[in-house]
């Protein structure tokens, strides 16, 4: 029997190989994306990253078990280890005073994220909010990767592109797509399609919070 993550991954993957293709991609790899984009990003993903590990706590309160308590208990603490870092070394180097962050709100692209894992968390079953969250984890260890292979030298985004690429959160990610897997083996048919329909939105706001980076998007009014 095919696993879900085998499913899941080929179900979308023109929607992966879209997010590749996106100019903040291609030129985040070629080292030539404007630093005010890079900037816009780092922002929203401090933003996100808060969200993240708050739906990665919810995650981990409806573990079916103990181990499973403790790898959402902690991925959430490392979310907003990440996030802080953030603050300390990627502002810092591009830029970004503690005003600006206080002044920049979450985009629509961002904002709408957010709410969509947490909304998942706290209402839907533990499986479904694990293949809601998946895609995040994934698809960063995927594009890091892709971009490590390709990208240029010297790279102003060098350090990003080491972390999503490295050893360290690529054993994490295949720890979530284990347990998802798991936990989808033993799902009823109903819970199974809402697994999969969870994990193609969240793949699509993946998408969208990229390009919204790179159109520097904000609220219209």
């Amino acid at each position: 029997m095919t696993k879900f993550s085998t499913h899941a991954w080929q179900d979308n993957l023109p929607l992966y190989e879209r997010i590749l293709a996106l100019p903040f991609n291609a030129e985040l790899a070629a080292g030539t994306l404007r630093e005010d984009r890079f900037r816009h990003y780092i922002i929203q993903d401090a933003h996100y990253l808060e969200g993240f590990a708050r739906a990665l706590a919810l995650a981990s309160a409806k573990a079916d078990n103990a181990d499973r308590i403790v790898q959402f208990a902690v991925a959430a603490q490392t979310a907003i280890i990440v996030e802080r870092a953030l603050h300390a070394d990627y502002f810092t180097r591009f830029g970004v005073t503690p005003a600006d962050f206080a002044a920049a709100r979450p985009t629509p692209a961002c904002d709408h994220y957010i709410d969509y894992l947490l909304r998942t968390a706290a209402l839907d079953p533990f499986p479904v909010v694990l293949a809601a969250l998946l895609p995040c984890f994934w698809i960063y260890l995927e594009v890091g990767k892709n971009i490590h292979g390709r990208a240029a030298k010297p790279n102003p985004y060098q350090a990003w592109i080491d972390t999503y690429a490295g050893e360290e959160f690529e054993n994490a990610v295949r720890a979530v797509i284990a347990t998802t897997d798991d936990l989808a083996a033993r799902a009823s048919h109903d819970t199974l399609a809402a697994m999969h329909a969870a994990f193609t939105r969240a793949t699509q706001l993946e998408w969208m919070f990229w390009d919204s980076a790179y159109r520097l998007a904000n609220w219209p009014v």
